[in-house]
């Protein structure tokens, strides 16, 4: 049986213009196309959009659930289910309220494998990465899946906050070796953070810095030859303004950053606002397509002063490197063209 299509209702646009309701925007998105018997009711709902009624939401959905969290499901990517939710819930969001734009379009490529490179801040819910994923779909239509971090997939928090594999529903690749070989191996578009969480916890003070990039996804593309597409997102250190982690905090909740802002007190008054962020205007900046391996051929072998050859690794480290230190540079100069 067709499904009809997701039409917004007056409480649609309620949730979508009030920060504690774009959770419920999720939910019940996804209640219409899937079968979610475990998940928030309407009641529930209502709840999230009071100051702290989001705590008795839970309890009360705990107490239906038989004193117990939601059963975890196995479920495959489902581009789309992707499709529809990009095109009814994200692209409002990233159009009319992040404001989001793809530059420099003649470096975009028509077609894949990819690793979509990107640097990643804003310490949230990773808007950055929804945006670029929503525009190169809108742009080629590539079912592109974001490299995650666990805490998305199973984290004993989230599994509240979120239907159950909602991350893997949409494409998301455990930030995981095997998957992300894996995912490298079955040709497809990946989007990923060089930095890793080390960029989206960066905080304020260190906002436009680039943190160190991970190699490991110069030796993935090097070993499948599937090339490297750099993006720079620009506008996402706007998305949790005045932030900074405190690390002690963020280990005894086991999360991998705890930020802290003015925001916070709103945050523990409605815990459903943590998958909205601040608006701003995010600009992404293609630049031009990078085939490591043939730089790998063209450098030869490299030696050091002591006629050594370098080792793999150490190639793999420089390379990372060079590119961090190339989109920081365009980083630098798009920042002070803003001023």
């Amino acid at each position: 049986m067709t499904v009809p299509s997701y039409r917004f209702t007056w409480f649609d646009w309620l949730c979508l213009w009030y920060p504690p309701g774009w959770l419920i925007l999720f939910n019940r998105h996804w209640q219409h196309y899937k079968a979610d018997p475990e998940g928030w009711n309407w009641l529930e709902y209502g709840l999230f959009l009071i100051p702290g009624g989001f705590y008795l939401a839970l309890a009360i959905r705990w107490l239906r659930l038989g004193e117990r969290a939601p059963h975890p499901q196995k479920i495959e990517p489902d581009p789309n289910y992707q499709r529809l939710f990009q095109e009814e819930i994200l692209a409002p969001i990233v159009k009319h309220y992040f404001r989001g734009t793809l530059t420099q379009l003649e470096n975009l490529p028509t077609e894949g494998p990819l690793i979509v490179a990107m640097n990643h801040t804003g310490m949230c819910f990773p808007w950055d990465f929804v945006g670029l994923g929503l525009l190169l779909s809108q742009q080629r239509g590539w079912f592109v899946q974001p490299l995650a971090h666990p805490i998305f997939f199973d984290h004993p928090w989230l599994v509240w906050w979120l239907p159950q594999g909602w991350a893997q529903v949409l494409g998301g690749v455990r930030a995981e070796r095997q998957s992300f070989e894996a995912a490298i191996a079955d040709k497809t578009i990946l989007l990923y953070a060089p930095e890793g969480w080390r960029g989206l916890a960066k905080g304020w003070q260190q906002r436009y810095q680039l943190a160190a990039f991970d190699p490991s996804f110069i030796r993935l593309s090097l070993r499948y030859q599937v090339p490297i597409l750099p993006v720079v997102c620009m506008g996402s250190e706007y998305l949790h303004p005045l932030t900074f982690n405190v690390k002690r905090l963020a280990l005894w909740f086991k999360l991998p950053m705890f930020p802290i802002s003015p925001l916070i007190l709103p945050f523990l008054l409605f815990p459903s606002m943590g998958v909205w962020a601040m608006r701003t205007r995010l600009n992404y900046q293609i630049q031009p397509l990078w085939k490591p391996w043939e730089q790998d051929r063209a450098d030869g072998e490299v030696e050091r002063e002591d006629g050594e050859k370098l080792p793999r690794h150490t190639k793999t480290y420089r390379m990372a490197e060079e590119l961090r230190s190339h989109l920081q540079g365009t980083i630098n100069h798009l920042k002070n063209a803003l001023v």
